[in-house]
Parts: C-alpha cells; sequence; structure tokens
C-alpha cells in the first residue's frame, strides 16, 4: 500500500473510531444515573485541547482551536472501525 494512503488511512480510522465512541459514550452516559461507576467508566476521559490561537488582522480577527475527548468506549471505537475497514477495504 502506498504511504500516503496508509496515513490517510490511519487519519481515518481514528477520527471516525473517537466520534463513533463518543457519541456511544455519551448516550451510555445519558442513560446510566449519575453516580455509578459503569456510567463513570463510559463518560470520564482524557481531553486534549490545542489553542485557542487569535490571529488580529485590524480588519477581521481568527480564533482557532481544536479539543479531542478520548473515553474507553472512543478507544474501543478505534478498534471497531478499523476492523470494519480491514474487513471492507
Amino acid at each position: 500500500m502506498h504511504p500516503k494512503r496508509r496515513i490517510g488511512m490511519i487519519a481515518l480510522v481514528f477520527i471516525l473510531g473517537v466520534v463513533l465512541g463518543s457519541v456511544v459514550g455519551e448516550l451510555i452516559g445519558l442513560l446510566l444515573p449519575d453516580g455509578n461507576v459503569i456510567r463513570e467508566l463510559f463518560v470520564s476521559g482524557k481531553e486534549f485541547r490545542v489553542g485557542p490561537a487569535h490571529l488580529d488582522m485590524i480588519v477581521f480577527t481568527f480564533t482557532i482551536g481544536f479539543s479531542l475527548k478520548v473515553n474507553l468506549v472512543s478507544v474501543l471505537g478505534i478498534i471497531v472501525v478499523a476492523f470494519m475497514l480491514r474487513i471492507y477495504c
């Protein structure tokens, strides 16, 4: 496989897995009651942030930032998406 395609595929698997896992984790968190250990396992995670970076151009201003929250279900989502892409691609 071409190296550029491989890096793109890894990025796609990572992003899709984190998004899918985060959505499923938040849905599970909504269904379980507060203070439940299992809910905390699914909902709590590590958040990585970059920014916000501000660029003032006098006429207009840019503010750019990025945040990524990874929890247990996000990691499972990455594994599931990687497995599905390996089967179908």
